[in-house]
Formats: C-alpha cells, sequence, structure tokens
C-alpha cells in the first residue's frame, strides 16, 4: 500500500475530522459528512478548516460549492496531498506530516483532565500566551470522545497541555504546547497520560517543521503528507 494512503494514515485523518466537526458544533457550526469530504457550510472558527478531504480521491467538486467563499479566509485540509485547488482560487497556506506512535508503555506520572470551564480558560490562555479567549467552548467539556489535558506546576500555574481525541479506536493528540516551549517534555508528558488512561492505543496526530522533529524523536513515524490550501478572495 502507498504509504501516503496507509490505515495509520487514515486513521489520523478520521480522528482529526472528528475533532473539527466537534469543535465546531460547539460553536453551534453543523458540517456535512461526505462519502469523500467532511465540510461545513458556514465559516468555521479560527484555526479550522472549512473541509476536510476523507479518501485520497477528494475532488475540487467535493469541497467547492459546499464551502462558504463569500468571506474571505476559507481554508481545506487536503488530508492526502492529492488535490489541486489553485483553479478554484486557493494557494497552499502550509505542509505538514500525519504521524502515527505505537501504544506507549505504561509509565508513572501524567497529566490531569481539564474538569471546568474556568480551567478549561486557563488552559487556553497557556495555550495562545493569551492572545486567545472562546476558540474552545466549555460545552466541549462535556462531548464524548475527546478531552482537555493539562500539566500544572506546584502553584497549580499550567506547564503544558494537548487535546486527546478517542473516538475512532486511536488517540489523536492536537494543539500540544508547553509555555516554556519545551516540546519534548511536553509529549512525554502527554504520552504517559495515554498510556494510564486510554492503554493500548496507538497515538497520532500531525506536525510539521521543529514540532515535527520532536515528534519523531519521542517515537513517531511521519506516515502521510497533508496540505493546508487557503482561499485567496
Amino acid at each position: 500500500m502507498d504509504p501516503e494512503h496507509s490505515e495509520p494514515t487514515r486513521q489520523a485523518v478520521r480522528d482529526n475530522a472528528a475533532w473539527c466537526a466537534a469543535l465546531c458544533r460547539a460553536h453551534g457550526i453543523t458540517g456535512r459528512t461526505g462519502p469523500r469530504a467532511w465540510t461545513s457550510p458556514r465559516r468555521t472558527p479560527l484555526y479550522y478548516p472549512d473541509a476536510v478531504t476523507l479518501t485520497p480521491d477528494a475532488s475540487p467538486r467535493d469541497i467547492v460549492g459546499r464551502i462558504d467563499l463569500t468571506a474571505p479566509g476559507a481554508t481545506v485540509k487536503d488530508s492526502f496531498a492529492a488535490l489541486d485547488l489553485t483553479g478554484e482560487g486557493f494557494d497552499v497556506l502550509f505542509e505538514a506530516r500525519w504521524i502515527h506512535r505505537a501504544a506507549p508503555e505504561a509509565a508513572g506520572g501524567g497529566w490531569q483532565l481539564v474538569a471546568d470551564e474556568g480551567e478549561l480558560a486557563a488552559w487556553e490562555r497557556a495555550w495562545s500566551a493569551g492572545r486567545s479567549a472562546g476558540l474552545f467552548p466549555p460545552g466541549l467539556l462535556g462531548v464524548p470522545g475527546h478531552a482537555f489535558l493539562v500539566d500544572r506546576d506546584e502553584h497549580g500555574r499550567v506547564r503544558a497541555g494537548a487535546v486527546a481525541s478517542t473516538g475512532t479506536g486511536v488517540v489523536g493528540i492536537s494543539n500540544l504546547y508547553a509555555v516554556d516551549g519545551d516540546q519534548d517534555a511536553a509529549w512525554a508528558g502527554c504520552l504517559a497520560t495515554v498510556a494510564r488512561r486510554w492503554p493500548g492505543r496507538a497515538v497520532v496526530g500531525y506536525e510539521s517543521g521543529e514540532d515535527l522533529a520532536s515528534a519523531r524523536r519521542v517515537g513517531f513515524a511521519g506516515v502521510g503528507a497533508l496540505r493546508v490550501w487557503l482561499c485567496r478572495g
């Protein structure tokens, strides 16, 4: 099988699409899952795509006409780096790699779950260095299959965090961050938490640049390319 289209890649794609859909629903936006793409008829929240391809044979007609292109900034997550949307008014915003890791072994320690609205607000402030508020609505805390993970220091201050999505048979990690910039340490704590809370599950996600290098250092392999397109309009 083409490694770009392998089952680990497809697992990561399905997991990420489920998280995007859940966050949009928390904002009152209901997307549509078709045979080849998830699409949102309304503009999605900042940083989140308006469409996610689900199969390598998705085409522009599975996207265009199903998302809102009347406002600037629409994006498409081309999950298999297989689309050409230049003729539809899009440019490549960035490229990344899906990542996959075998189930981590049980280890001591680990992080906690964000439990309430105040903790979630503190998590988001730390994630965004104080530049974001309300991107992650409190309603997400009650959504099965998704959890916010947090690491705090002895004074209760947030040191690191991540989102874990568990509804597709793997553990998808997104929005991983470390306040001090030590991504390797953040991954170590996050993986210890995964091993304790969801034993035996493989871990997936996507990263680029130095964040991808960090993921490789803790045992992830790059299993497929993805591309995010930005509408020029």
